[in-house]
């Protein structure tokens, strides 16, 4: 169990998790060992048929033995998921190559992807491209005919409502962005009011208090299906390191509430990938360093409940899964033993029954090799068996 310590903010309560301290050790504590139940992966060198080349600002040295750039647009850097309930997910590519400069000829995309345990593959069915046809972006973008960019927006999580449109969190603003079922935005941009990264293009030479690309990186809807819970990669200039505002949006009023919340990483270089509601007050958090390979020291799935108090007015975060150390008795993703999950960005964790959650990577391609050195990491699925139920909301699986 891990401590967080409540804070106050004007007008709304906000709660902080404390470090553990030096003698625990969290990457045991919590539910224990969770298993390696399914493994499926999708090739690096993946591309949309008949699409447009891609790349061409990364430059013709070779990257990981792959050298740019590419004849079509990469199926890579899945930010975000949604379960369709028919084998079948939506997953969000990021932003393109990793930043604002080099990606204005990368689409934005969501995919439909299909995972074969038994032949540990994942198709791709198909999915649309994010565009803005009515002109509802107010600042120039890349693209005459308005298809969204990685130089334009960064996207990084993603839900699906009760009337199947789609909200997805982005890092350049930050922005709430929502998009109807083809992916056509049906509103302007949302801001979030006080907070601005260096990308914001109503910076107008203002000082930015948020990091480049530090924005809405995890995004957890309620399970009454009201409320969005978007939640910031960086740290906010003047809030104490390491720690991350949770932010909740009403989505009947489209404004932000009064409400906010603050997540404390286990080390201010720590970094949060996703986040998922499990009922009205708990929430999975995927924690992770910055390393990949042999290097990575923490990858890890924690649930955060915003009820659990104990005497001293504190909250815990209990560890759900060490996606460097799950049990793999079957040898699903290698050699029987210990399997681990060893990439740079984790960014995706949805619940598939009440002890079993689904894990993708963000192959940050073509750079990350955090599978293989030398080799562009390739897009994994792997499901995860926890040792107890989550006792989650029944309206998670709609």
């Amino acid at each position: 169990m891990r401590r967080i310590a409540i804070l106050m903010s004007a007008g709304a309560m906000a709660l902080g998790l404390a470090a553990v301290p030096a003698a625990a050790d969290p990457g045991r504590a919590g539910f224990g060992r969770a298993t390696l139940t399914g493994f499926a992966s999708l090739p690096a060198l993946t591309f949309l048929p008949g699409s447009e080349p891609s790349g061409s600002l990364l430059g013709t040295a070779p990257v990981n033995g792959v050298t740019p750039p590419f004849t079509g647009q990469p199926v890579q850097g899945f930010s975000g998921i949604v379960r369709r309930h028919d084998g079948t997910f939506d997953v969000l590519s990021d932003n393109g190559y990793g930043n604002k400069a080099n990606s204005s000829d990368f689409l934005l995309r969501v995919h439909r992807v299909k995972p074969d345990f038994r032949a540990k593959s994942v198709q791709v069915l198909g999915g649309f491209d994010l565009t803005d046809p009515r002109g509802l972006v107010p600042f120039p973008l890349t693209r005459q005919d308005r298809t969204l960019t990685g130089s334009d927006f960064d996207v990084e999580s993603i839900v699906r409502t009760v009337d199947g449109t789609y909200w997805i969190g982005d890092e350049f603003g930050p922005f709430l962005l929502h998009f109807d079922r083809k992916g056509r935005l049906m509103q302007a941009p949302i801001q979030l009011p006080g907070v601005q990264a260096p990308e914001n293009p109503d910076l107008n030479g203002a000082q930015p208090n948020l990091a480049g690309s530090k924005g809405f990186e995890g995004m957890a809807r309620a399970v009454d299906g009201r409320r969005l819970y978007p939640l910031l990669e960086g740290t906010v200039t003047g809030d104490p390191a390491g720690t991350l505002r949770m932010y909740e949006f009403d989505l009947r009023r489209r404004a932000y509430t009064d409400r906010r919340w603050t997540y404390r990483l286990d080390d201010p270089s720590h970094a949060i990938g996703d986040a998922i509601a499990v009922d009205a007050n708990r929430f999975l958090i995927i924690e992770r360093d910055n390393l990949q390979g042999d290097a990575a020291k923490v990858k890890r799935i924690y649930l955060a409940d915003l009820r659990d108090r104990d005497h001293d007015g504190a909250l815990d975060k209990t560890l759900v899964a060490d996606l460097l150390d799950l049990a793999d008795p079957r040898g699903l993703g290698g050699a029987p033993g210990t399997f681990r999950f060893p990439f740079q960005t984790i960014e995706d964790v949805v619940i598939l029954d009440d002890r079993t959650l689904g894990v993708l990577d963000d192959n940050n391609f073509p750079f990350s090799n955090g599978r293989t050195p030398g080799r562009p990491d390739d897009n994994e699925f792997i499901t995860v068996r926890l040792t107890r139920g989550l006792q989650a909301d029944p309206r998670v699986y709609l």
